[in-house]
């Protein structure tokens, strides 16, 4: 018996593919499309909760820091993230990231000064898969939420 092997994409294909208005979220892990599970009551509220404290703190602290409502994180290899809550640099997002106007896409770790995951059934990313690729892009901070 001949087995297929699946097609992995790449991140640029992944994008053109990522169906527009869709009420399912995707991730892409080494070529490989994933559905992310909608977010529970109890992850939404962490999350919302989160960016809120979050963006008092950046307001009183006059940061040039922004919270975006979505973005998309491309890491080093074929892969791509939509993080539960990101903050990000302002200046290094204008100056230094192309994708960002047209598609929200964030690949560079300077642009990036915290991204925050709320722990789900996926939990085995966000501690480990996630973690790694973050760390590889000089994002600076990580934290990892879980609201059980």
């Amino acid at each position: 018996m001949i087995q297929a092997i699946p097609k992995t994409l790449t991140f640029d294909e992944f994008i053109a593919w990522y169906p527009d208005n869709s009420s399912t979220r995707y991730e892409l892990h080494d070529g490989v499309i994933f559905e992310v599970p909608k977010p529970t009551g109890s992850h939404s509220e962490v999350a919302g909760f989160t960016s809120g404290e979050l963006f008092l703190e950046i307001r009183r602290s006059r940061l040039p820091y922004f919270i975006p409502k979505e973005c998309v994180v491309k890491p080093a290899r074929e892969s791509s993230y939509e993080p539960d809550v990101i903050v990000l640099d302002k200046i290094g997002v204008t100056d230094n990231e192309p994708h960002w106007e047209r598609e929200s896409i964030i690949m560079l770790g300077t642009s990036v000064r915290l991204v925050i995951e709320v722990v789900s059934t996926n939990w085995s990313d966000d501690y480990a898969l996630k973690l790694e690729d973050y760390e590889a892009m000089g994002i600076p901070e990580y934290w990892i939420v879980d609201y059980l």
